[in-house]
């Protein structure tokens, strides 16, 4: 019998940042593979009904992962992260935006891989946002339901 997982998101009002925490039935050295394995990015980035067409990774401090999100409704959406920071199995920090150079709107990700018991880890992702209002922006088109979206279909990849 598997014990309820964790699963919490918080967006105070107050701050630029979106957090997002769930546990997993497997260990942080899995789940980072799924972050730095291109091919695994395709099979489990992004909500429910949408896919990404890799176009380069880079995984290394300062390296590029450039990939196309494609909605359900076929909008494209570019999207670039640049590594700030790798941990193995620890810490992955990187700067999300839109496929172009010094993007205004790109955000800050911070997400630790926390050993929990035997072959489980909690993953906790924090966005910080250039501003209060960039957050809410994102907010309104669903953010947090999106993230968790997501979550749940990293938990389906390494379930496999």
């Amino acid at each position: 019998m598997t014990a309820t997982l964790k699963v919490t998101a918080s967006a105070p009002a107050d701050q630029p940042t979106i957090t997002m925490e769930r546990e997993f039935d497997a260990p942080p050295a899995l789940l980072f593979r799924a972050y730095s394995d291109p091919d695994a990015m395709k099979a489990w980035y992004g909500p429910n009904g949408f896919t990404i067409t890799v176009i380069a990774m880079d995984f290394r401090v300062g390296g590029l992962f450039r990939f196309t999100m494609h909605g359900p409704d076929g909008t494209d959406y570019p999207n670039r992260m640049m590594y700030r920071e790798i941990a193995p199995n620890e810490r992955l920090v990187y700067r999300h935006g839109t496929d172009i150079d010094d993007d205004p709107n790109a955000f800050e990700v911070v997400s630790t891989f926390k050993a929990i018991g035997t072959g489980r880890t909690l993953l906790t992702k924090i966005s910080t946002f250039p501003s209060v209002d960039a957050r809410n922006a994102v907010m309104k088109f669903g953010a947090i339901e999106l993230g968790m979206q997501t979550f749940e279909k990293l938990a389906a990849y390494v379930k496999k």
